[in-house]
Parts: structure tokens; C-alpha cells; sequence
């Protein structure tokens, strides 16, 4: 959910005096008309190098209203096919709110020919989906080791709640520059993030004020798998803090979201929606001895399986009475109708604002909306979490990426006959590792009549994220299709199989985060034995399935940022056929973990039982944390690469000399 979707309401502060101003920055400033940029010899390889970038954002009143310019100048220097490609359009933030005030752009070439974009070289077009309207530079001409320079100024509404500007990329950057400017009343603050740094007044100016950024040699940051490439990237956060004219303090304060949180969502309901909602409540055949969390679940199922959701904006699509009349409604639709069962039910909850770690990683010391992007809902008494808006989601388990992150918990408070709401800063703890489990029990016999033929039986099942993906969906398949999934499940492990036997446990959708879904299928198979002469060669470790395998040719940069905790639980019993024995059975012990302060984070253990013939093998591995700093990477990977080793181990059958 977009800040802007949260509606977290707008506090329009009133200007009770004006300080003068004279014409805004951006009309004084331009490119030079005789460029001569260079590369400096070290980088002369790279795909792409930014010379210059600016940003400028002013806050300006113009008749007696407060707008924003926003400018935006930038030199690239283009040194590769697909970074050409990549940058022949140039798209521009407009919208029917805002304004073009300056859009202008050139072409540079290596021999230093320079190419003037004209006005039929910037476009209009329109996204046929949302039938929005976006306007681009279409740049020609440009050659390998061609700059592009363009500058725009749009003027829009102001936004100074909180806003972050992304200054790392991809790409190497000489100079980057940031201002912004606002009249002498209004009183920015400011937080730099992943190494800028901090931002400083100018104390020159006198006009207006005025808060500055330059940095030289912005090293590119790149994309590694299993990271939080966005939230990496060296930004700056900037927002109103405080308006001097009105001795108006905290004007970005999370105390004032919470309050605007409360009066959208906590509104006093008609009679008609009281009745829509008694009707839906009706509709959810509740019985009177439940407890809190049935309840809960019951809602979380009807909505989700009842409701269409849009992402189109539209009052309809927020109004609590068509909402229950129709069952179509948008993310704060979606909120209204949650927030409104739970009430009526009297059962207690709270809004929780956060944001997604891999984009924004919620900062607990700096208030800004920025950070306020996405919505759950809290249950302190259970102290589970539920996405609203997220209908691949069900209670208990909401999207991963919201949770093991900071957010701002906005609780109803009751007060003699007065109810407001107050808004707590706190830790969203992820689900932990026990209740998302990906557990087999396989039973392995050999034909007595041919050896490298097993008779094998997968029981597996999943729960909590694992389970999320199948279990509440599952009345949606039958027949066929059934079957076709859960002999999938065993073709997980091997396509050289032949299915005897099927069958499903738990296969009720309603069960999802209290049983876990079970897939049992009997089948033989040639794939996992080979005969060497007397000999037999049977791999083990292919029973479990292929394992991911983390290289690493280049040093790890970026912590490793995980889904959710996890656990695999596997043990093989493997009836050794008469006259044989198992040579190297030491093989199968491995044995790699990671402590700290006492607890295991990470582990990956494989052991082994022989009574008789009879072998019993187990493979017991944990992920009990989610963001892994770097200098851990080298254990957290050696963890993860146990599993796809015993994948490889190959069991000996010799014939015993008895």
C-alpha cells in the first residue's frame, strides 16, 4: 500500500504570516551551453557512469499557497548497447496534478557534436490500464561513450511528510547534489542512510533557508541474491518538522498519524451499515462458545474468499456500505472492512504501519511517512498479525517481509466516555522457525526379486508460509488436478517414479496455521539405485530432493535478507535387503551450526541408527534468523550448502560375507 493509499490524513497547517520571497531557484539555473564532460581513465570500462546528478526541491508560497519544485538535472555517460537501450526514453513525474515547468534534454556525442532534443522529441503518451497520462524525453543519436543530459522542473503539491530520495545506483556516480530550499518559517529535518552523509545548513542565505548535500565518487551498489538490494542503496530522508510563523512543532509526528489513523478508520457507523455488517456476520455461521482466534480465522477466510479487491482509487471502493452491498473494494476498503467486523465482534485488535524491509527498512528513531507504507493488523491478546490487503496471506502468517522490521502500532484508548488512539513505536518479531515446517518421512524398501528397484513411501507435509502457498487454495482443486499435485510432490524427488498409492491429509482450507497439510504417496522407482558388479550404489541423499547451492565468486557486499525462519525435518528409514551391509555409513553424519549468545541460529545436523538392517537416517535443519549481517555470510552459507552435500551422498551396498 502506497503512502498516499494510507490516507494517514493530511494536517494542513495554516500560514498565519508569509515571509517574502523572491523568484524560486530553479529559474536561475541551467546547463552550461558548452559542455565538455570526460571519463576519467579508471572507469573508462564501465557500462555506464553518472557525471553529474541534481536534485532540488523549494518550497515555495506562491498565492498564499504552498507549492513544490521539484527539478532534476543529470549527465550519463552511456557506454553500452543495453544501457542505451535502457536510457532512450527518459520518463518524467507528471500527473494531471502537477505541472511541466521546465523539460528539456541533449545528446553529446564522443567527438563532442551536440544533438538538442525538440519539442516533438518529448511525448505524451497514455498507460492503457490506468489511462494516466506520462510524459518522456525520446533521445536519438546516442552512440557508445554519448552523453545524455537532460533538466526538468514539475510543479506539484508539496509533500513534506517524509520523503526519501534513492542517490546510490547501479551505476558509479562523480557528483551527486541535493538542496533544498523553503521559506524562512518552515523547518526541514533530515536522515542520511547507508553511508551519506549528513546533510548541513547553509547559513550563508538570508533570502530563505536553505539545507545542502554534495558528494564525489559514489561508489554503484550491486544486486546480490538473497538481499535487500533497494533498502541498501544510500538514500537521504528529509521532512517538515516545524513551522515558526504558527509555533507549529512535530508537524510530521507519528502522534498526529495515529490520531488521523483512528478518526478515518474508527468512525461512528449508520444504521444501514450497522445492518450490513450484522448481515455479514450472519453470513458467518459463528458459534457462540468460540474463542477469539476462531474468530478471527473465520473472518480472515470469508473475506478473503468472498471479496474482489481493486487497486483502483475510488470512494465507491472505500465506502463501508458498498463495499458490504457489493463485495469489491480497494486496500483501504479492504482495511474499513476488517476494522468493522472486529469492532462489531469486540474483539481486539490493533492498526500496525510499517514497511517492507526489503524496500524500507523501518527506522524506530526518525519519524517520517515514508516509512509508513503498509498495513497489519495486531491481535495483542494472541499476539498474531494479519494482512488485510494481501489475500495470498492468512491469519497468523502475513507477508514475511512486513514483519521482523519496526512499525507504529495505532491502539484504541478509552477514556470515560472518550475514545482516541495512541501510537506505539515497536519490534514486529517474525513468525519463528518452528511453525513453518517442511517435514518427510520417507520408508525406503528394495525389490528382493531386482535391487535397483525401491519401493518407496513419501509422507510430507508443510505448514505455516510453506503450507500457504497450497492449503488455502486447495478446495479450489479437485479431480484430476488433485492427484496431479500430489503425485507432484513425490515427482519433487524424482519424474522416474511410478505412483501406487495416493493420498491427502488436512485438506480442509480452514485448517491453514492449525494442522498441517500432508501429501502421502506410495511409489516405486529405478532412479535411485545403480548396479556396479556385485555392488550396489544407492544415493541416499537424492531422496530429499535438489538443495540450493549458494555460490560466491565475488566478496559478499549486502547481509543476506531471508523471507521467513524456517525448519526441514527428514528421516529416511531404509530396510537394508538381506545379505548386504552399507559400508560407508559414516557419511552420513554432517554436521554444521551457528550459535550466538547461546542459541543456535542456523544448523544443518544429519546423523544415522542401525538396529538390524534397519537404518535410520535423520537431517534436522533451522533458520532461526532472517538478516544475516556479512561478516556471518561464510557460516550462514556453509549451513545452507549441508543440505545440497547430503543430496550428493551415495550409500555402498556390499553383499556381507556370512
Amino acid at each position: 500500500m502506497k503512502n498516499k493509499h494510507l490516507l494517514i490524513a493530511v494536517f494542513l497547517f495554516s500560514v498565519q504570516i508569509i515571509y517574502s520571497q523572491k523568484s524560486p531557484f530553479f529559474k536561475s539555473y541551467d546547463w552550461g551551453n558548452n559542455p565538455s564532460y570526460n571519463i576519467k581513465k579508471e572507469k573508462a570500462n564501465e557500462a555506464m557512469v553518472a557525471v553529474k546528478e541534481k536534485v532540488v526541491t523549494e518550497f515555495f508560497f506562491e498565492n498564499n499557497s504552498l507549492v513544490e519544485y521539484f527539478l532534476e538535472h543529470k549527465v550519463l555517460w552511456l557506454n553500452s548497447d543495453e544501457r542505451i537501450e535502457e536510457y532512450n526514453k527518459v520518463y518524467l513525474p507528471y500527473s494531471s496534478n502537477s505541472s511541466l515547468e521546465i523539460n528539456k534534454a541533449r545528446v553529446i556525442t564522443q567527438e563532442g557534436k551536440i544533438i538538442n532534443l525538440d519539442e516533438s522529441k518529448i511525448l505524451t503518451a497514455n498507460d492503457e490500464e490506468t489511462q494516466r497520462k506520462y510524459k518522456y524525453f525520446a533521445f536519438e543519436g546516442i552512440t557508445k561513450g554519448s552523453f545524455i543530459e537532460y533538466i526538468y522542473v514539475v510543479k506539484k503539491q508539496p509533500s513534506y511528510r517524509g520523503k526519501k530520495l534513492f542517490l546510490q545506483s547501479s551505476y558509479e556516480k562523480e557528483i551527486i547534489e541535493f538542496d533544498l530550499f523553503s521559506p524562512k518559517n518552515l523547518i526541514f529535518d533530515f536522515k542520511s542512510y547507508n553511508g551519506i552523509p549528513q546533510i548541513v545548513k547553509d547559513t550563508v542565505n538570508k533570502e530563505k533557508l536553505h539545507w545542502k548535500l554534495s558528494v564525489k565518487g559514489l561508489k554503484k551498489i550491486e544486486k546480490e541474491n538473497l538481499s535487500a538490494y533497494k533498502a541498501s542503496k544510500g538514500s537521504i530522508v528529509y521532512k517538515l518538522d516545524r513551522n515558526i510563523a504558527t509555533k507549529t512543532s512535530d508537524i510530521s509526528s507519528y502522534k498526529r498519524v495515529s490520531q488521523n489513523i483512528y478518526k478515518f478508520y474508527y468512525k461512528k457507523y449508520g444504521k444501514k451499515t450497522i445492518k450490513l455488517i450484522n448481515s455479514l456476520i450472519s453470513q458467518l455461521k459463528l458459534q457462540g462458545d468460540e474463542d477469539q482466534e476462531s474468530l478471527v480465522r473465520k473472518i480472515d477466510f470469508y473475506i478473503k474468499n468472498n471479496f474482489f479487491t481493486s487497486n483502483v482509487s475510488s470512494q465507491e471502493l472505500e465506502n463501508l456500505d458498498d463495499i458490504l452491498e457489493k463485495k469489491v473494494m480497494n486496500e483501504i476498503g479492504t482495511v474499513k472492512l476488517y476494522v468493522a467486523l472486529l469492532k462489531s465482534l469486540n474483539i481486539k485488535h490493533e492498526i500496525v504501519v510499517t514497511s517492507d524491509r526489503r524496500e524500507t527498512k523501518f527506522d524506530n528513531k526518525f519519524e517520517a511517512n515514508n516509512f509508513l507504507t503498509h498495513i497489519l493488523l495486531y491481535f495483542p491478546k494472541m499476539k498474531l498479525y494479519l494482512s488485510p490487503s494481501d489475500f495470498e496471506t492468512r491469519f497468523g502468517f502475513p507477508d514475511a517481509y512486513k514483519m521482523d522490521n519496526y512499525g507504529l502500532f495505532v491502539k484504541e484508548v478509552k477514556i470515560a466516555d472518550y475514545k482516541s488512539a495512541i501510537g506505539r513505536i515497536k519490534y514486529i518479531k517474525p513468525i519463528e522457525s518452528n511453525k513453518t515446517v517442511d517435514k518427510m518421512i520417507i520408508n525406503v524398501d528394495f525389490n528382493k526379486e531386482n535391487l535397483s528397484e525401491n519401493f518407496i513411501r513419501l509422507d510430507r507435509s508443510f505448514s505455516g508460509y510453506y503450507a500457504m502457498a497450497i492449503q488455502p487454495f486447495i478446495h479450489l482443486i479437485d479431480g484430476d488436478k488433485k492427484n496431479e499435485l500430489i503425485d507432484g510432490i513425490a515427482e519433487g524427488i524424482s519424474k522416474e517414479i511410478e505412483v501406487k498409492k495416493r493420498k491427502l491429509v488436512n485438506d480442509n482450507p480452514t485448517l491453514f496455521g492449525i494442522k498441517p497439510i500432508q501429501f502421502i504417496v506410495d511409489f516405486s522407482s529405478e532412479a535411485f539405485v545403480e548396479k556396479a558388479g556385485k555392488k550396489y550404489l544407492f544415493k541416499l541423499g537424492e531422496l530429499i530432493g535438489a538443495q540450493m547451492q549458494m555460490y560466491q565468486e565475488k566478496e559478499r557486499v549486502l547481509p543476506v535478507e531471508e523471507q521467513f525462519q524456517r525448519t526441514y525435518y527428514r528421516t529416511i528409514t531404509v530396510n537394508i535387503p538381506k545379505g548386504y551391509k552399507i559400508t560407508n555409513l559414516d557419511d552420513i553424519n554432517i554436521e554444521n551450526t551457528f550459535s550466538e549468545n547461546g542459541k543456535e541460529l542456523f544448523s544443518f545436523k544429519s546423523f544415522f541408527e542401525l538396529t538390524g538392517s534397519k537404518l535410520k537416517i535423520t537431517a534436522d535443519e533451522f533458520y532461526r534468523k532472517n538478516i544475516i549481517n556479512v561478516s556471518l555470510y561464510e557460516k550462514y552459507r556453509k549451513v545452507i550448502n549441508s543440505a545440497a552435500d547430503f543430496n550428493k551422498i551415495v550409500l555402498l551396498l556390499e553383499p556381507t560375507t556370512d
